[in-house]
């Protein structure tokens, strides 16, 4: 090498090193593609975070996921922020809260908000520009357009079908097209609308065994083998109908007192009133579908190990919101407390991820930018996104973190209501806070609960603590709403006026 060519690299150097000095980071070449990591995110429909058995909390038996927690982050304070199921996608997929991606509510009917706003990038078109190959399995459950097809508009079931182009870049695609579990129509890669496939199996049989397909790929027949991949699971289970569980789960749970599945739990109405019974109903069915879907979830990742891909999959398990199956006199979700809000969180990624658990205050939006960037892309993370890029604190066990989650509730489809109405929270360490104003003329009602001297939320102690229900609002509910631009703050009655 001659003495001008090492000069220059010397300058080069000097002024690599000066730039990261000054906290500068170039955009890095791009590495070969097969090296990038994969990933595996994985989210049953309304799974509550405290019924995991190795958390000792509910008698569930889930013993994929209790093997995998040994081996994974474990995020025991992650939260749906809004806790439905279209506004959890909205936010799962577009990493910003509610007001910003346009989705408030389950949207179905005509008149309200039905699609992200058109700005929005997904995480999934940013990977496949990345070169990933792209899966999705299950329920999409986001609000389609009114779609025609070949010239026609659809109707009934066929509503639901979603055109290739509006897939965000998942190529690999069955798509559930109901709540049922058994005997459910699926669209596959190349349905069109009035062709959807029935199976009847079990939804999380079929849909694991697509993805084993996935993951095998004989003779390349699915993907590319040569780039890596994100495939994404969103099984129905345990959702209602409950009984709908494969015998064998059920079996499992069928000698079982019912009442030694509620007595621990004081939040359970009694026997002989409406919720208490849905409860006692419905509770070992419950339990029943989440073992089978950690069955299932087995499946996936005993084919991760066997094709080689498992140290290089980062699996992600979680929730799109919990269930209350009718404790606090609430049927499923849609409200403040633990049991609707909490979801599982389990991040695994071996030799990168140490595995333990963390109390990080974790939101939805928050899965976006840690994603990407985990994956090496944090240089893709849009800057319209919302949510917060933990990698270094997963990776590292250090970083930044909040002191509290956001909790947003609003029933725009509903008479009456609008995006200023509904409920709006915090959840700290300690304490959850809530504010509801359901109608214009409504009075504002608020709840005050101490998590840890009343894990079950039994008590309402804003009267009592009117001091700290001012606290939390001005220090931690407020920055929140300015932050996520909610009209609660410039509607005509302040909110609370006594804390302005």
């Amino acid at each position: 090498m001659n003495r001008n060519k090492i000069s220059r690299k010397l300058a080069w150097g000097l002024i690599a090193a000066l730039f990261m000095g000054l906290g500068y980071t170039a955009r890095a070449a791009q590495p070969d593609n097969s090296q990038r990591p994969n990933l595996l995110f994985v989210f049953p429909d309304q799974w509550r975070g405290q019924a995991l058995g190795f958390l000792g909390e509910e008698p569930v038996q889930t013993p994929v996921l209790d093997r995998m927690s040994k081996e994974a982050l474990v995020l025991t304070h992650a939260i749906s922020n809004a806790p439905q199921c279209v506004p959890y996608r909205a936010m799962l997929m577009s990493g910003m809260y509610p007001h910003s991606n346009g989705i408030l509510c389950n949207c179905y009917g005509d008149k309200t908000p039905r699609h992200m706003k058109p700005s929005v990038v997904w995480w999934s078109d940013i990977l496949a520009g990345q070169g990933y190959e792209l899966g999705y399995v299950g329920k999409w459950h986001l609000p389609p357009k009114r779609f025609e097809y070949q010239g026609e508009p659809l109707e009934g079931i066929e509503t639901h079908w979603v055109p290739p182009e509006a897939r965000h870049s998942f190529k690999y695609w069955y798509h559930l097209t109901s709540n049922s579990h058994g005997n459910a129509p699926y669209w596959g890669p190349d349905n069109g609308p009035k062709d959807s496939r029935k199976t009847h199996q079990w939804t999380p049989i079929f849909e694991a065994d697509r993805i084993i397909d996935f993951l095998r790929n004989e003779d390349g027949a699915v993907r590319d083998p040569a780039k890596p991949f994100a495939m994404v699971w969103s099984a129905n289970p345990p959702h209602m109908p409950y009984h709908s569980a494969p015998e064998e789960y059920k079996k499992l749970y069928e000698n079982v007192d019912v009442e030694d599945l509620c007595r621990p739990f004081p939040n359970i109405p009694p026997k002989g009133e409406k919720w208490g019974d849905y409860y006692r109903k419905n509770i070992k069915g419950y339990y029943a579908q989440m073992t089978g879907v950690d069955a299932e979830f087995g499946r996936v990742l005993a084919c991760l190990e066997e094709q080689g891909l498992a140290d290089n999959t980062i699996v992600v398990f979680t929730s799109d919101h919990g269930d209350c199956l009718g404790r606090h006199n609430y049927i499923s979700k849609n409200n403040h407390y633990q049991e609707s809000i909490a979801v599982p969180c389990l991040i695994r990624w071996p030799g990168k991820i140490k595995p333990r658990r963390d109390n990080l205050l974790f939101n939805t939006p928050d899965f976006y930018p840690t994603m990407l960037s985990l994956l090496g892309l944090q240089q893709e993370i849009p800057d319209a996104t919302e949510g917060v890029d933990y990698a270094r604190l997963f990776l590292e066990g250090e970083g930044k973190r909040p002191t509290s989650q956001l909790y947003t509730v609003q029933g725009f489809n509903e008479a009456g209501k609008g995006p200023s109405m509904g409920e709006r929270g915090i959840r700290t360490q300690t304490h959850t806070l809530m504010v509801r104003q359901m109608k214009p003329k409504d009075s504002l009602t608020v709840f005050l609960h101490d998590n840890i001297a009343d894990p079950y939320q039994m008590k309402n102690l804003a009267d009592e603590q009117p001091e700290l229900v001012q606290q939390l609002i001005k220090e931690e509910l407020r920055p929140w709403l300015e932050r996520t631009k909610d009209p609660w703050l410039t509607k005509a009655q302040p909110f609370p006026p006594a804390a302005l």
